[in-house]
């Protein structure tokens, strides 16, 4: 795989994984592209790997190859679901591994794995990547308001 280069930290990284409709991919980039916030007050900042290279990965396969990166905690995927979608709802996918979450140290006793993805619309990216990287909130929180949704689907709080 091609390593992806050129992403600022703070840039939302989102992987294309499918190449069946390019009018869907354009419409999913202009979305990304859109300035954010209450009233549009934030720029996109947004890194787009759009390389046939990654076309029909997997998830777990995507997080294999971003995981490299340290600064990353969400990564987003253009997948077949997402170009098919009336919302254009990308996958979510969470980059930490919670394999190792010692219920002491927390607290609770953990009776299921956190929650790993979640669907949002391309509006929404800029919304949890931001809140995510500065650990405002965490990935299980977004994915909780995903799951209320009645398109299990995030747009925002």
């Amino acid at each position: 795989m091609p390593e992806i280069v050129g992403r600022d930290e703070f840039d939302a990284l989102v992987v294309r994984t499918d190449y069946a409709d390019e009018a869907a991919w354009q419409a999913v980039a202009a979305e990304l592209a859109q300035a954010w916030g209450d009233d549009g007050e934030f720029e996109a900042y947004v890194h787009l790997v759009d390389d046939p290279a990654w076309a029909g990965l997997r998830p777990d396969e995507v997080l294999n190859q971003v995981r490299r990166d340290e600064n990353l905690s969400v990564v987003f995927v253009a997948d077949r679901v997402t170009m098919h979608s009336p919302h254009r709802a990308l996958l979510a996918l969470d980059i930490a591994e919670h394999e190792d979450l010692d219920p002491l140290y927390y607290g609770v006793i953990i009776d299921s794995p956190p929650p790993r993805e979640f669907r949002t619309v391309p509006a929404g990216v800029h919304d949890v990547h931001a809140n995510l990287s500065i650990a405002n909130m965490d990935f299980a929180e977004f994915a909780e308001a995903a799951s209320a949704d009645p398109d299990r689907t995030y747009r925002s709080f």
